[in-house]
């Protein structure tokens, strides 16, 4: 089951994915968003609902949008693999704890939608990364049961602006928040089966060249771990997303560094879960 946020005749939605377009269940259900179906509605009951009605629209009658547009929280990890830590050059050791930091509603846009090159600066960089989609919220998760609080599974360019992450300190703040940098879609796979989440692999491409592929099964913090750890300290909730961390191969860590400009297409693909792309678009101020 594939659920997501769209706008069609000038009105945002949400829907399902089925083999003949998209199911409108904003115009059916009680729900006013995708959000709030995730918190009150079973998975079975939204199923049932769609397997009793056609298509309201074809896939190329929608825009994307971020699958929870009115998310409280989008939490991302930010050095979640081996050789992504090694690849800083500084000697450290690998971290005991995930590194952690918010992003905001604004910085993400839909699948297919522009992505931003702001003219601050140069430094535009992806970062390809699976993410969680919060169903059954709550404080100090153990990990054992982490899973059961997983409906499901959509995709990330966690698009960064690398000088602006460097500008403070203890923080990258500033470069993970520029407008429309990132995207998140383009649906919501729905989790049903947990051996699902045991051999994902993550690749993305600029331009079809491959750059990055991973597996998570080298995750340094695995998907249980983090909902516990989260957990601990903020009260997760339905439609919360947490985006897990990417792989080695984004553009800062070449010699030298290949940025993203204006006309590149990137594109991060999840077996089982769907293909996200967008456009780099240069941004006027």
């Amino acid at each position: 089951m594939r659920l997501l946020s769209f706008r069609a005749d000038g009105k945002d939605r949400f829907g399902a994915v089925i083999d003949t377009g998209v199911v409108d269940l904003s115009a059916r259900l009680k729900q006013q968003s995708l959000r709030q179906l995730i918190a009150e509605m079973p998975r079975a009951d939204i199923q049932a609902e769609i397997a009793r009605v056609s298509a309201d629209f074809s896939l190329s009658d929608i825009d994307y949008l971020v699958p929870v547009p009115d998310a409280d929280k989008i939490i991302c990890v930010g050095v979640n693999y081996a050789d992504r830590n090694a690849e800083y050059k500084d000697g450290s050791e690998l971290p005991k704890f995930p590194s952690l930091f918010l992003r905001s509603r604004g910085s993400f846009v839909g699948h297919g939608q522009a992505l931003l090159l702001p003219p601050e600066s140069p430094q535009f960089d992806y970062e390809g990364e699976i993410v969680l989609v919060i169903g059954k919220g709550g404080r100090r998760i153990p990990a054992e049961s982490a899973l059961d609080h997983i409906f499901g599974l959509t995709i990330c360019n966690e698009g960064s602006v690398r000088d602006w992450m460097r500008h403070a300190k203890f923080n990258v703040t500033q470069g993970k928040n520029f407008h429309a940098s990132g995207s998140i879609g383009p649906w919501i796979e729905v989790l049903d089966d947990r051996a699902t989440l045991a051999a994902l692999d993550i690749r993305t491409w600029v331009n079809d060249e491959l750059r990055q592929e991973e597996s998570i099964a080298r995750m340094m913090f695995p998907f249980t771990y983090l909902i516990n750890y989260i957990s601990t300290f903020m009260e997760l909730v339905p439609g919360d997303m947490i985006v897990t961390g990417t792989p080695t191969g984004s553009g800062a860590r070449f010699d030298p560094p290949r940025y993203l400009v204006d006309g590149d297409v990137v594109r991060v693909a999840v077996a089982g879960v769907g293909t996200l792309e967008n456009r780099v678009q240069a941004e006027r101020r």
